[in-house]
């Protein structure tokens, strides 16, 4: 599992949701996960998440930690898992900070409350499955609740680079659990 911060500002619209789209921007090959903070403007047509899309709600925010993970298999199911182990690493490095100790899980998002602190959707593609994961940093003009990680006083690099070693860590030591087993009949 390879890792990457990007420096450069990057918007996210949703089209950067595609097979091979670390690859394009960094060069890593194999399962990876990359990381960059810009705006988030993803219009309606852009959307994955249907239930977002029938209940017409896009996805706007100044500035955010956006994440995409891309695996090299195609069970979108495991992906989901996958998804749902990083947002638990995600609230558990969150609430290192004391500020911090409120925030839940809920499936694949966080809350303070009734504020939203990320979106994030698992999809597949004819050669992958993904995940975009994005973190509020601002909180300001958002189209519902939120809070974000500036509220906290939480730097979004040191935040990112943790997060990135931690998951994985855990997709390897994953796929380790399954070398020193022998099978059961």
């Amino acid at each position: 599992m390879q890792t990457k911060w990007i420096d450069r500002p990057i918007d996210y619209t949703g089209c950067e949701l595609k097979s091979r789209w670390i690859f394009d921007q960094c060069g890593l090959q194999n399962d990876a996960i990359l990381c960059f903070v810009g705006g988030a403007n993803v219009p309606i047509e852009h959307m994955v998440d249907l239930e977002d899309v029938a209940a017409n709600k896009p996805i706007y925010s100044e500035k955010m930690l956006h994440f995409i993970v891309e695996h090299f298999d195609l069970d979108l199911e495991r992906m989901v898992l996958r998804q749902r182990l990083f947002i638990a690493i995600l609230k558990d490095e969150l609430q290192k900070n004391p500020q911090c100790n409120a925030i839940l899980r809920s499936g694949n998002d966080l809350y303070d409350g009734k504020a939203k602190l990320s979106v994030s959707v698992a999809t597949s593609s004819p050669v992958s499955c993904l995940i975009h994961t994005g973190i509020n940093i601002s909180s300001k003009n958002t189209p519902v609740l939120t809070k974000g990680l500036h509220d906290y006083d939480i730097d979004p690099k040191t935040l990112a680079l943790s997060l990135m070693e931690k998951y994985a860590a855990e997709i390897t030591g994953t796929k380790h659990a399954c070398t020193k087993v022998r099978s059961v009949n």
